[in-house]
């Protein structure tokens, strides 16, 4: 298979409900300021020349898509094995990262027990194996291209952690949290491996904007 020559993997703008978690069971859109992430990041792209945009088929992913396709003048597809992850229970409850079933389940699988998982949500395992099936469906659709790929939080870690040479599922704290607009640039390496030419950069345009929600010491979701 010709593999694309390139492939960022983008984390969408900011949500109308950024301190919950928001699995694939709450479809949020983006918030006025998200709204305006996503419009800094279509300009963002323009010179990096993409020649696909991809989204998950959840509305956050789709509205921070719609800028890069538009300035870019690329096709928008969209791919739903991409989505969120299910997280059942732990749906709309407020995000933590050192108690609770979230903080549980991310010491679980860090400990190598990846089949963990809580009431309704997917594991490790499951998210690994479903998102490695929607990644070979947009490297198959676009071969010798250069393709943005806009999901969701979680979905990029996961992806970053299983395909790009020397990262594996122990190096969850240290990649660390994914922020809004983040981006990751990926090239293929030699026998199927995947190389990074930058990790989770949040552009500079973006980084200016000033937040007015945002409240000092407040923690974001990673969904």
């Amino acid at each position: 298979m010709v593999l694309p020559e390139r492939v960022w993997l983008l984390r969408h703008a900011e949500t109308t409900a950024p301190h919950v978690l928001n699995g694939s069971e709450s479809d949020v859109p983006l918030s006025d300021f998200g709204e305006r992430q996503a419009e800094l990041l279509g300009r963002w792209f323009v010179p990096h020349r993409p020649t696909a945009v991809v989204s998950s088929t959840m509305i956050r992913a789709i509205q921070t898509a719609a800028p890069i396709s538009r300035d870019c003048g690329v096709p928008h597809t969209r791919e739903a094995l991409l989505r969120e992850r299910s997280i059942g229970t732990l749906s709309g409850q407020p995000f933590h990262l050192t108690v609770g079933p979230w903080a549980e389940t991310v010491q679980q699988w860090t400990a190598g027990n990846t089949a963990f998982t809580t009431t309704g949500a997917e594991s490790f395992d499951a998210l690994k194996l479903r998102l490695h099936d929607g990644w070979r469906n947009v490297l198959a659709a676009h071969p010798g291209g250069r393709v943005v790929i806009v999901a969701h939080g979680i979905v990029c870690k996961v992806l970053l952690l299983t395909l790009v040479h020397g990262w594996d599922v122990g190096g969850w704290e240290k990649i660390g949290r994914i922020a809004n607009a983040s981006v990751s640039e990926l090239f293929p390496g030699a026998g199927g491996s995947w190389h990074s030419e930058r990790i989770l950069e949040v552009p500079e345009s973006i980084l200016r904007l000033a937040d007015p929600a945002q409240l000092p010491g407040s923690v974001r979701s990673e969904a």
